[in-house]
């Protein structure tokens, strides 16, 4: 890559809450303005309930992160109760004028979920009928909202199966996000292309090995590539709001060294043609609890530099 040549980096932003739709997005639509930003907006747009999240606390490796990443702080106390003690609040419903903001702002908007907690608990034991509803419920919400078809989705958690595939081919997505790994692939004969993140979160990243808010920037710029695919996801939930300020610097920070933040859709332009044919596999992955998705030749290759 030549010295002065700007390096794309894929801006992925997952909206998971209520909270994070109605105070996060609209800091990010006024931070991405002030830059001149286009980026990503994947949306939940049925019931939250995350507040069911507070059973997982019982495993030692979800609590472990929660207290890593201070997530009560990140997140707000009133998450520990959406969809509890009350039905959770159907956020495309309550806070649509947010996602049409998004919308006229230019910005790509894509599908992360319905309810992303029963998303993220019950992907691998959900029937067909089951997950194409999920997928179709949240995705005609969106339609609606929109007034068109939806180009992408990424599904919550990272938690995709071969059986979501199959659902998803029946939209017209162009692409999809539902992975790790570090290259543009083709999951199946004809299917939308899946482009993986390849940035660690900051979920993942805080807490360990030294990283903290005052280097959290220095860590990501670092991991960046200069020649290769960069996908970074951030979360309404925690860049949108406690975080903000800090993701505001990364963004002037980038811009110094050439580093362009756009939406995911524009890495396509330079992708293979055609791309080459990849699987998924779902594996453990260290910084979070349960099983996450993965690009099945990337794994490989983690595995293969270990030895």
């Amino acid at each position: 890559m030549k010295q002065n040549e700007v390096t794309k980096v894929g801006l992925r932003i997952d909206v998971d809450t209520y909270r994070g739709t109605k105070l996060g997005v609209p800091k990010l639509l006024e931070i991405f303005e002030k830059h001149g930003v286009k980026a990503s907006f994947f949306f939940t747009v049925g019931p939250d309930n995350m507040g069911r999240h507070i059973w997982r606390l019982l495993r030692p490796a979800f609590l472990k992160k929660m207290l890593r990443s201070k997530a009560a702080s990140l997140y707000g106390y009133d998450i520990l109760i959406r969809g509890t003690i009350w039905p959770g609040p159907v956020i495309g419903k309550k806070l649509r004028p947010i996602i049409e903001a998004t919308d006229n702002a230019g910005h790509e908007i894509g599908l992360h979920a319905w309810d992303h907690h029963k998303w993220q608990m019950k992907t691998d034991t959900m029937s067909a009928e089951e997950l194409r509803s999920e997928i179709s419920k949240g995705y005609n919400m969106l339609k609606d909202i929109t007034g068109r078809e939806l180009p992408c989705s990424a599904v919550a958690g990272w938690r995709c199966t071969e059986q979501t595939l199959v659902e998803k081919d029946a939209f017209p997505f162009k692409y999809n996000s539902d992975c790790r790994g570090d290259s543009i692939f083709s999951p199946g004969e004809g299917m939308a292309p899946q482009i993986p993140v390849t940035l660690p979160t900051y979920d993942e990243l805080v807490g360990q090995d030294g990283v903290d808010n005052s280097n959290y920037n220095d860590a990501i710029l670092k991991l960046i590539k200069r020649d290769g695919l960069n996908v970074y996801t951030i979360h309404a939930e925690v860049e949108g709001i406690v975080c903000a300020e800090m993701f505001e610097d990364l963004i002037v920070r980038a811009k110094q060294q050439n580093i362009e933040f756009v939406p995911m859709i524009d890495l396509l332009e330079g992708a293979e043609s055609p791309l080459p044919r990849d699987a998924i596999k779902n594996i453990e992955m260290e910084g979070r609890e349960g099983w996450l998705t993965h690009q099945a030749s990337f794994v490989e290759r983690m595995v293969f530099s270990r030895r």
